[in-house]
């Protein structure tokens, strides 16, 4: 028992949320994976292949949460310029050489390993954006030098991904939007950007939507239009059609999707009873939501939204017992990341949004955004022990009666005090001197 706590630290409840995202992940993919079965011949192969996969997050996790949380703020300097580097590399060759995976350029190949750039850029733009946010913290709240620098670095990566993945530019682009919010960015800019940014959605939008495709298709730039405009007039113009005269393969991916969410029950179908992981591609990783709902049913459906929820609302927790602003933006910023992309794959799985090709942080089968996901959680379980410590050394300071200033000059208390769930204008500027 000693053993296991001494390598599983950190928050329980994090650790337990992890766990069942992990057993449900291994449960349904191995029932989802039935095509990549039936392709490869080899019953077992997808599966190990994703244990194998998840147990490397493991460890991940394990490594990343025994590392000090203020290391975290040197990642950008490297991950950043790689991550920019890399985007640039794979937009370029997906145009000298056309090599695209379903109409995109997204992964790249390295030593036999496959990965996708813009899981690494994720990381890099939430940690800076966390540290550019506590270093610009005043008494009137962020400086406008660290509004100006964040839209800097968001707008040039998320720039590098919006042609080839445009889901996961705007959802990296919101999560710095509410990052911002909570930062105290002067709601004013954020006014300003978050009305231009909807205008600009909105012509967008229009523009495709009133042009032709072949029009379109001779646009620089411009290779996603025509299936962004097929997604987003699909699922504008949605009507109730009879079943007999329901075209189900216009549509395939949709069509099965909802088939499966309509065909379960309470309880569902039981795991590896799905129908529909047959005839659906992707569902071991964009649909899979649909998957899990087939088979576990209205209750399973629930119980994983709430482990999500629950993820967010403990990262808030653990946040308002940071001292420091700086780990706990990095850990609103990963959760409100995580979260968002999870609520947008459901919301697909159901009908509540049109596709947008995002997989299921933890659940859904994949390479690299399993190993990123897994290290973000690690990061989230390193600031979870340093308010555990941070809490141990305030109870045995209580119970010596020995006061804080004489204990620890860094963090001064009085009658003009910061307490670690109420955050100051004086600890915001504290916290940019020692960070």
């Amino acid at each position: 028992m000693d053993l296991l706590r001494s390598i599983f630290k950190g928050d329980k409840v994090i650790w337990i949320i992890f766990l069942f995202l992990c057993l449900i992940s291994i449960t349904e993919v191995f029932s989802a994976a039935s095509t990549l079965t039936y392709k490869s011949g080899d019953h077992w192969g997808p599966i190990t292949q994703h244990s194998i996969l998840l147990m490397v997050g493991a460890v991940i996790v394990v490594l990343v949460h025994n590392i000090p949380y203020k290391w975290f703020q040197v990642f950008p300097v490297f991950l950043l310029p790689l991550s920019i580097g890399l985007l640039a590399f794979v937009m370029l060759m997906g145009f000298v050489t056309g090599d695209r995976v379903n109409g995109a350029a997204r992964w790249m190949t390295f030593m036999g390993i496959q990965f996708q750039p813009s899981e690494i850029a994720k990381m890099a733009v939430v940690i800076v954006t966390a540290f550019i946010l506590s270093k610009g913290q005043d008494e009137d709240g962020a400086s406008p030098k660290a509004f100006k620098r964040i839209m800097i670095i968001t707008c040039l990566v998320c720039a590098l991904i919006l042609p080839e993945n445009y889901s996961t530019g705007m959802l990296l682009f919101g999560t710095v939007y509410l990052m911002m919010f909570i930062g105290r960015i002067s709601a004013k800019k954020l006014f300003i950007l978050g009305g231009g940014i909807v205008a600009f959605v909105v012509m967008f939008v229009v523009f495709l939507l009133a042009t032709p495709d072949k029009t379109l298709e001779k646009i620089p730039m411009g290779h996603r239009f025509t299936t962004v405009k097929s997604r987003i007039a699909d699922f504008a113009g949605k009507e109730e059609v009879p079943a007999a005269k329901f075209d189900i393969d216009g549509d395939g991916q949709v069509a099965h999707a909802r088939i499966a969410v309509a065909t379960s029950n309470v309880i569902g179908k039981g795991p590896g009873n799905s129908v529909q992981r047959d005839f659906l591609s992707q569902a071991f990783s964009d649909f899979i939501y649909a998957i899990i709902v087939e088979e576990l049913g209205l209750v399973g459906g629930i119980v994983v939204v709430f482990l999500y929820i629950c993820l967010l609302v403990r990262v808030g927790r653990i946040a308002k017992k940071c001292d420091r602003t700086f780990p706990a933006f990095l850990i609103i910023g990963i959760a409100l990341l995580l979260v968002t992309q999870a609520l947008f794959n459901m919301m697909v799985a159901v009908g509540l949004a049109p596709v947008t090709g995002q997989p299921l942080p933890l659940i859904s089968k994949g390479g690299t955004s399993t190993f990123i996901n897994c290290a973000y959680i690690g990061m989230i379980l390193s600031v979870s022990r340093y308010t555990a410590k941070l809490e141990e050394q305030q109870m045995q300071e209580a119970q010596m009666q020995i006061p804080v200033d004489a204990a620890d000059p860094e963090h001064p208390v009085g009658s003009d005090a910061q307490t670690a769930t109420e955050p100051t204008a004086k600890a915001l500027n504290s916290d940019a001197e020692f960070e």
